[in-house]
């Protein structure tokens, strides 16, 4: 269930960014502290691009990632990168070191491949409700009434429906 879930948050982040204009994406929202949906994509992608690059050797740092100005600027290369993120999100789990620079001390934590895809994914949801506040003006973007939304806040509305 975990890549379905990933796989439908990215995807519906795809189709939104497929509905908006360059100017949407690179604009300085005052909502989102004067960033962009630009900035927010390169953050969500660019977290699952680090834990697929630095899989093999089993050690992730979140904070060495790229931070690639074509994907917070170019819808078109953002969704090839989130195309190419959802590609390569079936692996097998394993444990992974977690490496974390807090403040000026060095962390080194346990965790596991499918923990990671877990964070990511709850971190994407977080940052896609973030890019929803900057968008709700536009009432010619449809977005899923799910975009933004937490995986156990979607299954508590099921469960109050009943």
């Amino acid at each position: 269930m975990l890549l379905p879930s990933i796989k439908n948050t990215l995807n519906e982040l795809t189709d939104l960014l497929s509905q908006l204009t360059i100017e949407d994406y690179i604009s300085p929202c005052y909502g989102l502290s004067n960033a962009t949906i630009g900035e927010h994509t390169r953050h969500i992608t660019e977290m699952f691009q680090c834990l697929e690059n630095q899989y093999e050797v089993a050690i992730i740092n979140y904070d060495d990632r790229k931070r690639d100005y074509l994907i917070q600027t170019d819808t078109s290369v953002a969704k090839e990168a989130i195309a190419e993120v959802i590609k390569n999100l079936d692996k097998p789990n394993k444990n992974i070191i977690l490496m974390q620079l807090l403040d000026g001390e060095q962390l080194q934590i346990e965790t596991n491949y499918y923990r990671e895809l877990l964070y990511n994914l709850e971190h994407c949801i977080h940052h896609q409700a973030l890019i929803k506040v900057a968008v709700l003006h536009n009432e010619n973007l449809k977005i899923d009434e799910n975009f933004g939304v937490a995986r156990s806040t979607i299954e508590y509305r099921k469960q109050c429906a009943q």
